[in-house]
């Protein structure tokens, strides 16, 4: 009995196994084919887009308000000049090349993709059309009129810290404190103490608004607690810089963190 009971097994799995391939042998060949193919194409699309998930944004953008030097950094970072004269832009700056201070470096440096986005109030708009391709941002500060334009400053940051794209892809910024050079230029420590307490008052009056009144609006900082940089969830650095007199090298070591050469 076991013996007999062992052979219908065995009869019984033959079975078993031989149903797909009588199954597959049904099936007409495009069919099969077609399956194939869609199986191979899901696996290659799949590939395709891990690789450009890897590949890395060269894209660096410099904003601030209008005035803050952020044109002549453009050109100190890529001609080692100045450019004494410039006037402010009213169109984006752009352009991409190895830095300067790189241009005598031996074997192959990684060119950078610069953005100098105007800073007039009707022309920040301009920002989210490079921000989805941004490796890091540079917001630029006067170091010289920073008090004046406190307030202006503040806004125009928080409205950078709360954007969509900045938050959900977390993309460092620098705060760079520009004009250091003169006399009368304020300390980094400062104007960022007195950007933190300027946003603090901004996220409280917004936050009292009603939700209708928030257009997909992203929180910032801790609720309940004093607002500092150190809370975003994109990190944020603050540096010191002098366009003019060409002492940028806190800047390319930013840039340089973020787009490696």
């Amino acid at each position: 009995m076991d013996k007999e009971k062992i052979e219908e097994l065995k009869i019984q799995m033959q079975k078993w196994l031989n149903e797909p391939q009588e199954f597959i042998q049904k099936v007409p060949p495009i069919q099969i084919y077609s399956a194939i193919g869609v199986v191979v194409f899901t696996i290659f699309l799949f590939i395709i887009i891990r690789l450009f998930k890897r590949i890395s944004s060269n894209t660096i953008v410099l904003t601030g308000l209008t005035g803050c030097g952020k044109t002549v950094l453009f050109y100190q970072l890529r001609d080692g000049s100045s450019h004494q004269g410039t006037v402010t832009s009213m169109e984006p700056n752009e352009g991409t090349f190895v830095l300067h201070s790189e241009t005598t470096k031996k074997g192959k440096v990684k060119p950078v993709h610069l953005v100098d986005v105007p800073g007039h109030s009707r022309l920040r708009p301009k920002l989210d059309d490079f921000l989805p391709q941004a490796a890091a941002i540079v917001f630029v500060v006067d170091a010289v009129e920073f008090l004046p334009n406190c307030r202006a400053a503040s806004e125009y940051l928080y409205d950078i810290l709360t954007k969509a794209n900045v938050v959900k892809k977390k993309i460092p910024l620098l705060l760079l404190c520009n004009k250091v050079d003169k006399v009368t230029a304020h300390t980094k420590d400062f104007i960022r103490k007195q950007l933190e307490k300027e946003i603090d008052k901004l996220r409280a009056s917004r936050t009292a608004l009603s939700s209708a009144d928030i257009a997909n609006e992203n929180t910032l900082g801790v609720p309940g607690e004093a607002f500092a940089f150190s809370q975003c969830q994109n990190k944020v650095t603050i540096a010191e810089t002098s366009g003019l007199t060409g002492d940028i090298s806190q800047l390319e070591q930013f840039i340089r963190e973020h787009v490696k050469p």
